[in-house]
């Protein structure tokens, strides 16, 4: 397929199931996304599906079958790309017709693009030879969205043979998943998030897949998911040492998203993409460097200029104007436009129970939790089925799960070999631990709430896929886990495609009336709870290390406030009362960091400037 991107968002990666088969709702009308391709389980069952709903033939791919976990990725991702190419065929030779999907195509672009301007002229003009020639050139120009997917670097246990032996470490998850896609049809790009896995960098470095041509052209890409400027430049040299390009380094807010929180040292979105926009020629001078001098031990010779790279930025956006701002004052290149597409039915994988609670959640109910297996910061929303049937199991007195898909073990305390924290068997021994222990019946009481709170994110992050695909001749009431982030919260209307595209490029509003802060502000209010929450969370044992972090991640937030500060009078978008309010704001949250005292740290005085001051 070509690849001319239409639109300037792209749709990220959504939990499991949210997105895994967002292309096929989605790619016709030109909008990029991005499919997890961890769970081989979810997408094995969801070729069936698509490949009985489309009227292929489907042969099941076993835990028998060798290699079977790439090859189910392999087969999955064929599949959705033979019917993205059927559905874009079928877009070029619809009619221009209310209500049809090429209408639909041209109606939700932006109103600056190109194309829409030729649309707008072929839809004006009476003269029937120059409407045709318009509509030929149209149709000439639908592409299809960006079929690209995800792999989480952190989940990536190594694997046992059908002999219960172990498997060379190239079958290891996020290999095979690797595999999976480098085999595959598609030609679009691998994302990779939660940053370096050196096993699986060293393997990316050993296909030959991700080479150029003699153009400099890439079939298979690399796009970075990085939190901050100094993790692109690491991964990007890694990466450009062992003769892979990174074509897109996508910048997500350590705390303004959804799923799994990467919180930065206190470095808030504005300062890192201000980094980004001032060192972006540099960094691509140096990339080429290590990349150039790779490629050249193995026979290859590109191009300087045919070597360029896109930085996009998601995480909180929430408005056109935000949106606006982003791409034209820091010069990025896209937009990503995550939880709001769990609003999106023609988008988006989610069952219709959660659907509605997130339509209907307030600015409480979306929270930070602790509930994820792999110890990593989890943006959760309270009341989900999931929480209930943890909550039900341990009333039981039976916490946990069964863990049968094991993509998340990595805990070793009780066994030789890894079990998942959220599982019935390592919950029952750490709570056994913890009552032969001399604690306070409300230390203990603490301790295991702790322990049980675990949700079994395999299962409920892939269970609406499950429950909306009605390919299982049996269903089962399943618990579902979701994972938006806190900026959904001031969506409040379960909305079309149309519409949410329309949010997005300024044409309809779909905010609730509820007061919502800047994307700056919101992101800032993140931070100083977290601050906050980790200073009272080791504050009994705080060691000298610990007391560094903290004081540093303060310094970077009250740096961030003065750099926001300089920065409102460019957000000339808004109004003289959004600008007088957002400085308000961030007075407030520089007074609040300042009353943050941290042991060991000297306190000086610091001159805190008025309204009437800028």
């Amino acid at each position: 397929m070509k690849n001319r991107k239409v639109h300037t968002f792209h749709i990220p990666v959504l939990g499991l199931a949210f997105s895994i088969d967002t292309p096929i709702k989605v790619s016709r009308f030109g909008i990029s996304s991005v499919m997890s391709i961890v769970d081989d389980i979810l997408i094995e069952h969801m070729r069936r599906h698509y490949a009985l709903f489309y009227g292929e033939q489907y042969c099941p791919i076993t835990v028998k079958d060798e290699d079977f976990r790439a090859r189910r990725i392999t087969e999955y991702l064929n599949l959705v790309q033979r019917i993205v190419e059927k559905q874009i065929a079928a877009v070029k030779t619809s009619a221009f017709e209310r209500g049809t999907d090429i209408v639909k195509y041209f109606e939700m672009l932006a109103e600056c693009s190109p194309l829409k301007a030729l649309y707008r002229r072929m839809m004006q003009t009476d003269d029937r030879q120059e409407k045709f020639a318009l509509q030929s050139e149209l149709r000439a120009n639908v592409v299809a969205g960006d079929i690209n997917v995800n792999i989480m670097t952190k989940v990536d246990k190594l694997n046992v043979g059908k002999d219960a032996q172990p498997l060379s470490p190239e079958f290891s998850d996020a290999l095979s998943s690797l595999r999976g896609f480098v085999r595959s049809e598609l030609n679009s790009s691998v994302i990779l998030s939660a940053g370096l896995n050196p096993r699986l960098f060293s393997y990316i470095g050993q296909c030959p897949e991700f080479l150029p041509d003699a153009h400099g052209s890439l079939k298979k890409k690399v796009i970075l998911k990085v939190s901050d400027y100094r993790s692109a430049y690491i991964q990007g040299k890694v990466l450009a040492k062992k003769g892979i390009w990174c074509s897109e380094f996508r910048v997500e807010s350590g705390l303004n998203c959804g799923g799994h929180a990467f919180a930065t040292d206190g470095y808030l979105l504005g300062p890192i993409l201000e980094e980004f926009k001032s060192k972006k020629q540099s960094l691509r001078d140096e990339l080429y460097q290590l990349y150039s001098a790779a490629l050249q031990t193995k026979g290859i010779f590109v191009e300087r200029e045919s070597m360029q790279f896109q930085i996009t930025v998601q995480g909180g956006i929430g408005t056109a104007n935000e949106d606006a701002f982003l791409r034209n004052y820091y010069c990025v290149d896209g937009t990503g436009w995550g939880s709001p597409f769990l609003l999106v039915p023609e988008a988006t994988n989610v069952d219709d129970e959660t659907r509605t609670m997130l339509a209907n959640g307030r600015r409480e109910d979306f929270y930070l939790s602790t509930v994820s297996p792999l110890g990593i910061p989890f943006n959760n929303f309270r009341g989900t089925s999931s929480e209930e049937q943890i909550q039900r199991r341990a009333e039981n007195g039976t916490p946990g799960s069964l863990c049968t898909k094991k993509f998340l073990i990595s805990n070793t305390e009780f066994t030789e070999t890894p079990i998942c924290t959220a599982s019935k068997e390592y919950q029952a021994a750490k709570i056994e631990q913890l009552k032969n222990s001399d604690f306070s019946p409300e230390e203990l009481s603490a301790r295991i709430e702790k322990v049980v709170e675990k949700a079994c994110l395999c299962e409920d992050l892939a269970a609406p896929a499950l429950m909306n695909s009605n390919s299982l001749s049996r269903q089962k009431k399943r618990a579902v886990a979701v994972c938006p982030g806190p900026n959904l919260a001031y969506f409040s209307k379960i909305a079309s495609l149309e519409e949410m595209v329309g949010h997005i490029y300024g044409r309809v509003q779909l905010l609730s009336a509820e007061y919502r802060p800047n994307m700056f502000i919101q992101e800032l209010r993140l931070y100083v709870e977290y601050l906050r929450n980790e200073l009272q969370e080791k504050l009994e044992t705080l060691t000298a290390k610990e007391q560094h972090y903290l004081n540093t991640f303060k310094t970077n937030l009250l740096e961030g406030i003065t750099y926001y500060k300089s920065l409102i009078p460019k957000l000339n978008l808004e109004t003289e009362r959004y600008r007088e309010v957002m400085w308000n704001e961030l007075l407030e949250f520089e007074q609040e960091l300042l009353s943050i005292v941290i042991p060991g740290t000297v306190l000086e005085p610091v001159m805190v400037e008025s309204v009437h001051a800028r």
